[in-house]
Parts: structure tokens; sequence; C-alpha cells
């Protein structure tokens, strides 16, 4: 065949699977769009400083969701703080300290595997664990601990990953001017990987915010603003649910759900914002 008939056939080739490709995405971020969108729409109209200020009313059908603003907080910080020193913990042990072998292979294996399991199968392990078997009852520091092991593979997996990317020459170097390797992991290899651990934490949270099952396995779905970690609350995602599985209110469902995708927004864009920033300094 005529190399310049091979070329065009070869150009045409690309072209139609780059045109494949950009049709796919566009379509993806389409149906995005649209659904946000739609969202946003119904929703945002239906926002205002009574509906975030005032507690909820006949199970939510009047009133705000100011309780259930406090309590979706407050469940995903306990989570996150407490999944957050374990999640690096564990990834610097894997990365700096322990041996390729095959306990530490098993190890990633079933940290893998809790990656996928099923949001209602930690709802009930839960629910059976720390609610009944350690008498915790339906409460803040019980769904803490669930989401604790929920975003603890994210963590985990996306520390190790970024602890990977820093060159070996960092550790060589600061271990040859005497630094211990504890003082060579938290001066220099952990300054190295912020960028990656904010973004695992950001994922962590995201999952953590719009977690239902398992939440209402173990928090229970009291409207009432929490005082303390053995209190029963109600999270945004499953306040939403109980709106539109009940059909309280199409008003107060819409509005919920918008404030949620705003609220996962502004995380992620400043998640963003910060993850460059550090990684711009770090370029530095």
């Amino acid at each position: 065949m005529d190399p310049r008939k091979l070329r065009n056939i070869k150009k045409a080739k690309n072209i139609a699977f780059y045109g494949i490709i950009g049709l796919l995405a566009a379509a993806t971020l389409t149906v995005l769009i649209i659904i946000i969108g739609y969202i946003l729409l119904n929703g945002f109209s239906h926002i205002d400083v009574e509906f975030l200020t005032q507690e909820p009313r006949k199970m939510g059908k009047e009133g705000g969701i100011f309780s259930v603003i406090i309590g979706t907080l407050y469940v995903t910080g306990v989570g996150i703080l407490i999944a957050t020193p374990i999640g690096i913990a564990a990834a610097i042990y894997f990365t700096e300290y322990a041996k390729e072998g095959k306990g530490v292979i098993l190890i990633r294996f079933f940290t893998e595997i809790l990656a996928g399991i099923p949001s209602i199968i930690f709802g009930l392990f839960g629910f059976a664990f720390f609610v009944i078997f350690l008498g915790m009852g339906w409460s803040v520091i019980s769904g803490g601990l669930t989401l604790a092991m929920m975003v603890l593979p994210t963590l985990v997996r996306a520390t190790e990953e970024s602890l990977k990317t820093v060159p070996m020459s960092y550790r060589e170097g600061s271990l040859s001017l005497g630094a211990t390797k504890w003082q060579m992991i938290t001066g220099v290899i952990l300054p190295c990987c912020k960028p990656g651990i904010l973004t695992g934490l950001i994922l962590g949270i995201g999952r953590a915010i719009g977690e239902s099952a398992a939440i209402m396995l173990t928090v229970g779905g009291s409207l009432r603003v929490p005082t303390s970690l053995f209190d029963s609350t109600r999270t945004m995602a499953v306040h939403l649910y109980t709106l539109a599985s009940e059909g309280l209110s199409q008003e107060k469902t819409y509005a919920t759900a918008a404030l949620l995708i705003l609220i996962v927004l502004v995380i992620n864009g400043a998640a963003n914002l910060i993850s460059s920033k550090l990684g711009g300094s770090n370029g530095n």
C-alpha cells in the first residue's frame, strides 16, 4: 500500500477515535450538568435564611434544616478525625517501614476489598457492633466510627500512592545529613505529599457527607441538635431520603438536595484550590 494512503488511514482512525472519546465525554458532562442544574434550579429558590436557621417541624415538612446541617457536620467531622490519623499512619507504615511480603500483600488485598464493600454492609456491622454490642446506641459516635471504616481505604490508598511519588533521592539525602527515619518522614516526605493526602481526605469527606444507608442504621434519625457524641441526630443525606421517600415536602426535598450539592461543590473547589497552592509551593 502507498505510504501516503497508509498515513491518511491512520490519521483518519485517530480523528475518529478522538471524536468518539470527545462525544462520550461531552455526553457525560451534559448528563451531569442536566442533573445538577435541574436540582439547583428547583431547590435554590427555596433556600432562604429561615430554611438555614430554623429546625425541622412536622418531620421536616415545615421549618428548616439547621439541626440537620449541624448533625451532618458533627458526624462527618467525627468520622474524618478518627480515620485521618489511622489512614496516614497505615500508609506510612506500608510505604516506609513494612517489607514486601505475604503479610503486607494480604493486608493491601483486604484494604482493596474493604473499599468495594457496599455501604449497607458497613451499616449492618456498625449497628451490630457499635450500637448493640458496645452499647453506644444510635449516636454520633456510632455513625462516626462506621464512616471512619468506610473512608479509611480511600485515605490509605491516596496517601500511599502520594508517598510513592516522592523521589528516593529525597530520602537518601535526608538520611545522609543525619536525620532519623522519623525526622525524614515528617520533615521531608509528608510535606511533599500534602496535595495527595488532601485529595484522599476530600474524597473521604465527599463519601461521608453523601452517605445515607450506613448512617440510618447507626446514627438514627433524631431532628434535634446533638449536644454530645452519644446523641442521635440526622444527616442531610438521610433527611433527603426521608423527605423524598415519604413525600413530605417536594420543596424541602429539592432545597435539601441543592444545599447538599452546593456544600460538596464548595468543599471540592476549596480542596482543588488548596491542593494547587500546596503543589505550587512545593514546586518552588
